[in-house]
């Protein structure tokens, strides 16, 4: 069957993330992927992409892993299911291990979900219980930030900051508290990146005075907002911001779905790039290389003691998935753990991450690039046009971010665009040479993207 085939079975029975549903089953531009390998997709006509987004942050070790898919076999026919309800796996308990070995401090204990979102909302469960069990329900409240991603589950999609992207739907909003985004290029105003930061630390302190330090139950933070827009903060932000949470005794949650398992060159980034030691570090996507679902966190001794043994009051922690840390999904996760570790794969982060920034950062001669930003293997580049302030910019934003979506993927290479942000971070086994395709696709795909423009009498030299 080749694409039309698909799409139109695809538009008679299938609803996907962030549909659009005033065009519901009216698809005419979806690719339609029906194999990988390396760091390439390809679509129903045998056509080949360069995968610039790794699925969705997710294939570390790349497509079509025969250690992998072994790994899985043979745990399928050794054993393809172990509830955690009420028994113990061997190959969890193996993943779990590993992990804690490369989490800083005594983050220790280790719990599976079934991905990110589920992850996020198992954790905040886990501190909502915390102060219950304490002696402390009014400390619910959570801090977080514009921009952030989170998840798609209720809590965490309440606490997600993509203001662009929220329509109808429902979230919690009280006690979730809004953060400025720790962006330069979003503040302008400060005329250095140290005296944004400084602001952003003084707001994050106002914020917690405002609220009351007893009521604010946990900061939570990507290091990198990742898919907002790939927002790398000021230095030493993510440090500040640690000091000034701990200070008034509130749990730091560090979001690392996406910098976890290799993204910025290290199994977790938290302490080893940014300096921090959280209560709580989120995981999912690149534990497994995307090849099974799979999600977690890993939580202190210390902040557990305070609410287990002889604390827990008769307690139960009563939150778990079906498929959280089974069998099948660690067998993945090992195998993709030894293939990082046997083919070096955090050294090529180190040695290619810098020359991905560099040359991506040759595009910014494109009148129509705004910003390019990021750091390892995750970048984003941002288009702009006319300034940020018109009534219709939303809709030429998005009009933007398809040109450009479409003509790189005629050319061979995959993007993935929020609305005017084009999202790269590639599979880490990327090469140099793999990087000059992209950049040179994506520099092409940008050319002609600009040319439409002009055609449209939107854009005037």
């Amino acid at each position: 069957m080749k694409t039309k085939g698909y799409r139109d079975k695809y538009n008679q029975h299938l609803l996907h993330p962030w549909g659009d549903l005033g065009t519901l089953g009216e698809d005419d531009q979806s690719s339609v992927i029906t194999r990988g390998e390396g760091i390439y997709i390809y679509d129903a006509e045998g056509n080949r992409l360069l995968d610039g987004p790794a699925g969705m942050w997710c294939m570390q070790t790349g497509y079509g892993r025969q250690e992998i898919a072994d790994a899985v076999a043979e745990q399928i026919m050794n054993l393809s299911y172990a509830t955690s309800f009420s028994v113990i796996n061997n190959r969890e308990v193996e993943l779990a291990e590993r992990i804690a070995a490369k989490t800083p401090g005594d983050l220790n204990r280790i719990y599976f979900t079934t991905g990110g979102s589920t992850a996020v909302d198992s954790a905040l469960r886990l501190c909502q219980l915390a102060s219950n069990i304490t002696g402390q329900p009014q400390r619910k409240h959570i801090i977080t930030r514009e921009k952030a991603y989170h998840g798609s589950t209720y809590l965490a999609a309440s606490i997600t900051g993509k203001e662009r992207d929220k329509t109808a739907m429902d979230i919690k909003r009280e006690g979730i508290h809004f953060l400025s985004a720790p962006c330069h290029f979003y503040h302008p105003q400060f005329e250095t990146e140290e005296t944004l930061c400084d602001y952003l630390i003084d707001e994050l302190e106002q914020k917690i005075l405002e609220i009351g330090p007893d009521k604010v139950m946990c900061f939570i933070a990507e290091p990198i907002l990742a898919s907002g827009g790939v927002i790398v903060p000021p230095a030493d932000y993510n440090y500040r911001c640690w000091e000034m949470v701990k200070k008034h005794n509130i749990i730091y949650i560090a979001d690392e779905v996406v910098t976890a398992f290799g993204r910025l060159g290290h199994w977790f980034a938290s302490e080893e790039v940014f300096g921090i030691v959280p209560d709580i570090i989120i995981f999912a996507k690149g534990v497994t290389s995307g090849y099974i679902p799979m999600g977690g966190y890993a939580v202190s001794e210390s902040l557990l003691e305070t609410f287990t043994g002889d604390n827990a009051d008769g307690c139960l922690y009563s939150n778990g998935y079906t498929w959280g840390g089974t069998p099948v999904a660690c067998a993945a996760a090992l195998a993709s753990w030894d293939i990082i570790e046997k083919e070096n794969i955090l050294d090529n982060v180190h040695k290619v991450g810098p020359y991905f920034q560099q040359q991506l950062r040759t595009l910014q001669d494109i009148s129509l690039v705004g910003n390019v930003r990021g750091e390892g293997l995750m970048a984003a580049v941002e288009m702009t046009i006319e300034g940020h302030n018109e009534d219709d910019l939303l809709a030429k934003d998005y009009a933007i971010g398809e040109m450009v979506d479409q003509h790189c993927q005629r050319l061979g290479l995959l993007v993935r665009p929020f609305i005017n942000i084009c999202i790269i971070s590639p599979p880490l086994i990327i090469t140099k040479q793999q990087v000059d395709e992209l950049v040179s696709i994506l520099r092409r795909g940008l050319e002609l993207a600009m040319n439409d423009l002009r055609e449209q009498g939107i854009w005037v030299d």
